[in-house]
């Protein structure tokens, strides 16, 4: 990915700046374009753990980006708030719409609307594993 070349760039030495806002509102947008559902996360935040939860239960693929192992994390963070309003995580987006955080994913999964919201998305992001894992694709961007 290009983006990810440019940001691995950036951060070879302790003096640089790492991403602009305009890098980091591009890594976002491209993480949310080229994924079904991505979960702006915290290693240590339990309502990011929640939404995690959701969709390992009901069997969904999903990309992650914690943000407390991510060198601009601070910086995506502030450009997440940007774009979605809230500084808070987990920021949650499936199919390119931020549907909010770890309790919105949990509200929209209990009352029946998470699972078609995903299956609007591109075929691959549905796991037809029994056991509701990530299918492999619960990754964090430890660049």
């Amino acid at each position: 990915m290009k983006i990810e070349e440019t940001y691995l760039m950036g951060n070879f030495t302790s003096s640089a700046p790492g991403l602009s806002s305009t890098a980091c509102n591009q890594f976002v947008q491209d993480v949310v374009s080229s994924n079904c559902v991505v979960i702006f996360s915290k290693t240590t935040c339990p309502y990011c753990k929640m939404a995690k939860n959701v969709f390992n239960e009901i069997g969904a693929t999903y990309k992650v980006v914690e943000l407390d192992e991510h060198n601009d994390g601070r910086r995506l963070q502030e450009t997440l708030a940007q774009i979605t309003g809230a500084r808070t995580v987990p920021r949650v987006f499936i199919n390119g719409q931020c549907i909010g955080g770890g309790s919105d994913t949990k509200q929209l999964h209990q009352q029946g609307k998470l699972l078609p919201l995903i299956e609007q998305c591109r075929p691959c992001c549905l796991s037809t594993s029994p056991e509701g894992s990530a299918n492999g694709q619960y990754q964090s961007n430890q660049l």
